[in-house]
């Protein structure tokens, strides 16, 4: 059951990442390095007002669902019981996400396909340099983890599961 949430998961980010892009690439340039970010904005493909704005709706898009359906999924559905329980679920669905994105996403979609190219920015590639990977996968290794502790925790004390 939890590989099938996970999964979920997963097609929720392609989702969101799918929809994002659906008019080109410039409508997902929040998930770009801030020097693209400012190359389109100079190209006129969009303005910082839009950026701010898409930001604010894909944030709650991808974030609103971590903190709400995956504890549903561990506590509602598996019917989880106490921390450990609840932590090691929504540990093992967030990492399959986690790799998802980091592989699937980053490592293909974005590195090995012409999909989320902007003219005009081609010599700000790769789109995802070398800090910003080591940045992603820690915060898919380490903060995925602590975001399951931290919910599994706050399930445990708030509602006594």
């Amino acid at each position: 059951m939890i590989i099938l949430e996970g999964m979920v998961m997963c097609f929720w980010l392609l989702l969101i990442c799918v929809t994002g892009i659906a008019n080109g690439p410039v409508g997902l340039v929040i998930f770009y390095e801030q020097d693209v970010q400012d190359r389109v904005v100079e190209l006129g493909l969009t303005t910082k007002e839009k950026i701010r704005s898409t930001m604010i709706l894909a944030s709650l898009a991808l974030f609103l669902p971590l903190f709400t359906v995956v504890p549903y999924m561990v506590y509602g559905l598996n019917e989880a019981r106490g921390f450990r329980e609840g932590f090691l679920q929504m540990t093992s669905i967030l990492l399959i996400m986690g790799l998802f994105d980091r592989l699937f996403i980053d490592w293909y979609w974005v590195e090995h396909t012409k999909a989320w190219i902007i003219p005009g920015t081609e010599d700000l590639r790769p789109y995802i340099p070398l800090k910003t990977k080591i940045g992603k996968w820690a915060g898919t290794l380490i903060g995925f983890p602590l975001l399951a502790a931290i919910l599994a925790g706050i399930v445990h004390l708030v509602f006594k599961l």
